[in-house]
């Protein structure tokens, strides 16, 4: 039959011998023991201690552990601006390429380049709108496919014009 010593008993041996013995040579023994046999002090401590143990040490089941919970921050959104660039369908742009090289090049999350809309001659995007000028600068004159980006930004439209239709119609 299997000893089981219980984790309670060997505790409070090993705080008798800490507290009324001297160690410092059994401390060089374990580390000259662990180096010969190319092992860790603590397995060789835990060879040690089944050499006193027999059987198994059953162990105390570990605490509890306490979940804090966590409120989610919400961010505020972030302020999109539209871009045009000058490289489209006939320079042969995809939309993957485009997100790559933006993330490679920008360093622009990928989900936060939005709103493509890859056009024959350019494009059209939504990246943040606080791009640093240092970035913006070197996007101009990045090359895809032998074509600069030439990026730019686009102005927004407040509003749209209002119809001057009525203006040049006859009143009867």
């Amino acid at each position: 039959m299997v000893e089981v010593n219980s984790f309670e008993t060997i505790t409070r041996q090993l705080r008798a011998i800490l507290k009324h013995r001297h160690l410092d040579g059994k401390r060089n023994a374990v580390q000259i023991l662990a180096t010969e046999l190319e092992i860790s002090t603590l397995d060789c401590a835990a060879a040690l201690l089944s050499l006193r143990f027999e059987g198994e040490v059953t162990t105390p089941p570990p605490p509890p552990i306490t979940i804090i919970p966590v409120e989610p921050i919400e961010l505020p959104p972030i302020k999109m601006q539209r871009y045009r660039l000058d490289v489209g369908k006939k320079q042969r742009l995809e939309l993957e390429m485009l997100k790559n090289l933006l993330v490679e090049e920008s360093g622009v999350d990928r989900n936060n380049i939005q709103n493509v809309s890859i056009r024959n001659d350019y494009t059209l995007l939504e990246l943040p709108e606080e791009m640093p000028s240092d970035i913006f600068l070197h996007l101009k004159n990045i090359d895809v496919n032998g074509y600069k980006l030439n990026i730019k930004r686009l102005k927004v439209r407040k509003s749209t014009p209002k119809s001057h239709s009525n203006r040049f119609r006859r009143k009867r």
